[in-house]
């Protein structure tokens, strides 16, 4: 039995919690003060309150919350308690900050250029705060929005707790229709999107949306999986010691000789497994021209390295 000290495991939970609290005060940020304003709508039951909200004036908290505690209950009904007590944190946490936010800074746009008064036109977003209007700056205040999800939600994934909301229509989905989970989240915020399209008439709102979505994404994986890039290279030769001395001498790393046979003529064969980052993987890529120019090898990305020489293993 693996015996876990104590203080560590409650190091590792305190950490869990304080990634998890950050992360919803900054998926509040990112919605109320970045989202709303441009009237655009990225997925989940946010993206959809921001668009109702905008429709039929009440705090989008309340409309998001309304959405995710039957969503919750539902999903735990037909696929059973998938959903941690960190979700469920985590949902708590995002509606109390939303809340707090709204309610004090309202919705007016952090990024634009200059508030107008007493005027309109196709360019300009209302503030419904003030009933004004402003000068907005769609690409700057769209980039941002999607760094301050992607950051927001990389965090929330980081403490163990999951995004739930409109992602819980695509598990169950999933469940009686089998088609692909990631399709299903594409289909069902592809059609909260639309949406503002359909309630707003302008065609930028679903494109911008749609460019947030793309930006946190890719934040995202940077905060789950951090910014270094592994290659694994398995390479087939006649002759793997030359290699195997490069590996080690040269790159200082270490890897795995399997043997294995040909499909066509059946004869022995050595496979090196290795896994490297990307420098080290050019460095013995170009050296293997040189050392075995008949070798076969194929070079696959390697989202999550664990074990020595790389990210520790998770202690539960």
């Amino acid at each position: 039995m693996i015996t876990i000290d104590p203080k560590r495991k409650l190091w590792r939970e305190v950490w869990a919690y304080t990634l998890l609290v950050i992360g919803s005060a900054l998926f509040a940020v990112g919605d109320v003060m970045f989202v709303n304003p441009y009237l655009m709508a990225p997925g989940g039951t946010y993206g959809l309150s921001n668009v109702i909200n905008t429709l039929w004036p009440w705090k989008i908290s309340l409309y998001a919350i309304c959405m995710d505690v039957p969503l919750l209950i539902i999903g735990t009904w037909i696929l059973g308690p998938k959903f941690g007590i960190k979700t469920i944190i985590s949902t708590a946490l995002i509606f109390v900050f939303t809340f707090i936010l709204e309610s004090t800074w309202g919705y007016n746009p952090v990024i634009h250029d200059g508030e107008i008064v007493n005027a309109a036109g196709p360019s300009m977003v209302q503030i419904p705060l003030n009933g004004g209007w402003f000068m907005p700056d769609y690409f700057l205040n769209t980039v941002l929005a999607g760094l301050i999800y992607g950051v927001a939600i990389g965090l929330i994934f980081r403490s163990g707790a999951t995004s739930g909301g409109s992602d819980i229509i695509s598990m169950i989905l999933h469940k009686y229709t089998k088609i692909s989970l990631g399709t299903l989240v594409m289909i069902v915020d592809g059609i909260i999107t639309l949406s503002t399209l359909i309630a707003f008439h302008d065609i930028r709102l679903p494109i911008y949306s749609i460019l947030v979505i793309f930006i946190e994404g890719k934040v995202i994986d940077l905060v789950v999986d951090g910014m270094k890039s592994y290659k694994t290279m398995f390479i087939i030769t006649d002759d793997p010691d030359p290699i195997r001395d490069y590996i080690i001498n040269d790159i200082k790393r270490g890897g795995t000789c399997i043997t294995g046979s040909g499909l066509y003529e059946g004869k022995e064969r050595k496979m090196v497994y290795v896994t490297l980052d990307r420098s080290d993987m050019i460095k013995l890529r170009s050296a293997l021209h040189l050392i075995d120019p008949h070798a076969f090898v194929n070079i696959i990305e390697s989202s999550e390295i664990l074990g020595t020489g790389f990210r520790a293993l998770p202690v539960e």
